[in-house]
């Protein structure tokens, strides 16, 4: 894992369901420097299989915080910057700015993030705009469509 910088964009996935989207979440966090939460029970065990198996040869150039469960997340970072990904939202995440430490919290691959979240932050929920009627983009290309949202406002910091 690699040091820490004080600013940086947080990538938060609770409890991820599929390998393969989270290695590539991985990548995408690698190739642009940002931070990546897991907030446990994840789908699947962090072995060296799985890891390989989801094409995560990045995993040593991210910066990987891993949360026994939601709770502990969103109690240490309750004042924080938070931006959850939702479906259920009206607010575009287009209409939303991204400070430089923002949190972009990211549901499992099934059902999203659980109701009781939603409802306990609803002020910051944010949706990716997609037609009626179909039901979510893939977790790693919500990821990337976001976290490239949020450094584009802050003017790209640290990439060329």
């Amino acid at each position: 894992m690699r040091k820490e910088r004080t600013r940086v964009l947080n990538i938060v996935l609770v409890e991820p369901e599929i390998p393969q989207n989270t290695g590539n979440i991985v990548r995408t966090c690698a190739c642009v420097g940002a931070r990546l939460h897991l907030v446990e029970p994840l789908g699947f065990r962090l072995t060296q299989k799985n890891l390989a198996r989801a094409g995560c040869d990045y995993w040593d150039e991210a910066d990987i915080v891993r949360w026994p469960c939601a709770d502990a997340f969103f109690e240490a970072h309750d004042v924080d910057e938070l931006h959850l990904f939702t479906g259920q939202a009206r607010r575009s995440f287009a209409e939303t700015a991204y400070g430089e430490e923002a949190y972009l919290v990211f549901g499992r691959e099934s059902r999203g993030l659980d109701l009781h979240l939603i409802e306990a932050h609803a002020s910051r929920c944010v949706r990716i705009p997609m037609r009626e009627g179909l039901r979510s983009l893939n977790l790693g290309n919500a990821v990337a469509v976001a976290a490239y949202e949020a450094l584009r406002q802050q003017g790209w910091p640290g990439l060329s």
